[in-house]
């Protein structure tokens, strides 16, 4: 196994202790973002099945074995139409909740960890296929990342993985949800929760995924759904102090809309088959809210626009 580990301009000790347990090093010598990072560590990467995990993920023991076995990996010895695997990620503080059971987008263009914050348990214990991975702790094949290239390096932080996800769907590249694969994932852990450059690039990468993978059929459609999105985004972002972050990001959406709808044609060219996805992704939204508590944001979202959760 080949442990690469790549350094985004870290100022503790974290070169020396990967180089002490015998990793393969890249230093970038600065914080070049967490898309340009992993990708270089990509790069760098080879064999059959990469897995990529956060500097902030434990991993428990058999993790990469799991899912590996999962998909049809080596370990398995037989082939699979599955590109990617993500397990379980539990709250580092608090082991008995969900950090996270991969990521889903809702027709408004706004994200979840599904589960996030909620008490593990048998809802989330069901193997499922999935066009979205999370980027904390995945394992992918070296070809997926072939077919539709590596993560958008326009995107500093957050929604990465994300627009990762939508790339996947419009290739029909589908991959797996292993819940028996845990991890547990201490969050936030360098930007911080609700820190002013989170916010920012949250509100500017929403928008940003809009400009990218919605057609204008697509986007006429779901109008609805997406100002309910973004307009309680900015109202629970300036609720929490952050009103500038949220202007800053907003601006610099908006900055960067018109031209990235001019160099993501193509991509939008084959966009319509979003809409099912889509459609299906708020609908797991709406399963796990309703199974488990609503949240303020998805409670409001779900009556501005309602209906996917009809669907669901």
């Amino acid at each position: 196994m080949d442990v690469v580990v790549v350094d985004n301009g870290s100022e503790d000790n974290s070169v020396e202790t990967a180089r002490g347990a015998g990793c393969r090093v890249l230093e970038l010598g600065g914080n070049e973002g967490v898309s340009r990072a992993v990708n270089r560590g990509i790069e760098a990467s080879n064999g059959e099945w990469i897995a990529l995990v956060n500097n902030d993920v434990e991993l428990s023991p058999g993790w990469i074995a799991e899912l590996l076995d999962a998909v049809g990996g080596p370990s398995a010895g037989t082939a699979s139409d599955l590109w990617f695997a993500t397990g379980k990620t539990l709250n580092d503080q608090d082991r008995g909740l969900i950090d996270g059971t991969g990521d889903a987008i809702c027709r408004g263009g706004a994200s979840w960890r599904l589960g996030h914050g909620r008490a593990d348990g048998p809802l989330f214990d069901t193997v499922r296929r999935t066009y979205f991975p999370s980027a904390t702790a995945a394992i992918f094949r070296q070809s997926f990342f072939e077919r539709i290239g590596g993560l958008e390096e326009s995107f500093f932080a957050y929604l990465e993985d994300i627009d990762l996800g939508l790339r996947a769907a419009i290739e029909d590249l589908p991959g797996l949800y292993v819940p028996s694969a845990v991890a547990y994932h201490r969050g936030s852990a360098t930007a911080g929760i609700w820190s002013g450059p989170s916010v920012e690039w949250m509100t500017c990468h929403q928008l940003l995924l809009l400009a990218k993978f919605y057609p204008a059929r697509l986007m006429l459609r779901f109008l609805r759904p997406i100002l309910a999105a973004q307009l309680l985004w900015a109202t629970l972002a300036i609720s929490r102090g952050r009103t500038v972050s949220w202007a800053r990001g907003f601006w610099l959406g908006l900055r960067g809309f018109l031209r990235l709808r001019r160099t993501s044609a193509p991509i939008r060219r084959r966009g319509e088959r979003l809409a099912g996805v889509l459609c299906a992704m708020e609908a797991e939204i709406a399963r796990i809210q309703k199974a488990t508590r609503w949240d303020t944001y998805w409670r409001w979202y779900f009556r501005l626009a309602p209906l996917a959760e009809k669907r669901a």
